[in-house]
């Protein structure tokens, strides 16, 4: 699972645009190697101690709204690959059928014990299992919905090289993104237009600097964050 060789990947991806960070990432296969291990290893060991809490929640879930424990949502990760995204349900049943696929801060469709859920990034606990599946990663792009995949520039696409991940720099300074976008008045619009190209800047950032130590660092810093500290 790890850097596929140029020749292999999507047409699409094949391009000058790509190939810049693709040349960077090809230097350092030992550490895209090790990257993997530290998920499988990392993702277990998180699995058998939150066992315990994740069933509670899924209680919880359960007890206070009708529908699914897991919200299965199709994202895109690496090469543009598809698949269904776990997290724990915080809103009601069928709510990405009346609404966007992004968030807002007051939206009306999220549940009770969901508000508690996002405020704590406990929603993302499930995502241990698609980590330990390799479709996603402990730090790297957030996987986006297929819609917004269509609207990356040819620049954007070097994201998809590597697993989508469960936080990023992007994440963390946008992690109050629900709130922004509460007072859009076209949401989708505003996501495409002004957060999303932002946010790929720190993306591709974090490709250009890739490091075992730099994803140390972004998970840490990821804790600070869900515990309220601001990151200029």
């Amino acid at each position: 699972m790890g850097l596929r060789q140029w020749e292999n990947l999507p047409a699409f991806m094949k391009c000058g645009e790509v190939k810049e960070y693709y040349d960077i990432l090809n230097k350092k296969r030992g550490a895209l190697a090790a990257k993997r291990i530290f998920d499988v290893l990392m993702s277990l060991f998180l699995l058998s101690v939150l066992a315990l809490p994740m069933l509670i929640i899924a209680i919880l879930i359960k007890l206070d709204s009708k529908g699914p424990v897991f919200y299965r949502q199709e994202r895109v990760t690496t090469y543009g690959r598809k698949f269904r995204i776990h997290k724990f349900r915080t809103m009601v049943q069928n709510a990405d059928r009346i609404g966007t696929a992004v968030t807002v801060g007051a939206d009306a469709r999220i549940t009770k014990i969901g508000s508690k859920l996002r405020n704590l990034r406990l929603d993302e606990l499930p995502q241990l299992f698609d980590v330990l599946a390799g479709d996603m990663s402990f730090v790297g792009t957030r996987p986006e919905a297929t819609k917004y995949v269509k609207c990356y520039t040819k620049e954007m696409y070097a994201t998809l090289l590597l697993p989508a991940g469960i936080t990023s720099e992007a994440s963390i300074r946008y992690k109050d993104e629900a709130k922004f976008l509460d007072v859009a008045d076209d949401v989708d619009k505003v996501y495409v237009e002004d957060v999303l190209p932002d946010k790929m800047k720190y993306n591709l950032r974090s490709i250009k600097k890739f490091s075992i130590w730099s994803d140390l660092r972004t998970m840490i810093r990821t804790v600070f964050a869900v515990l309220g500290k601001d990151y200029e």
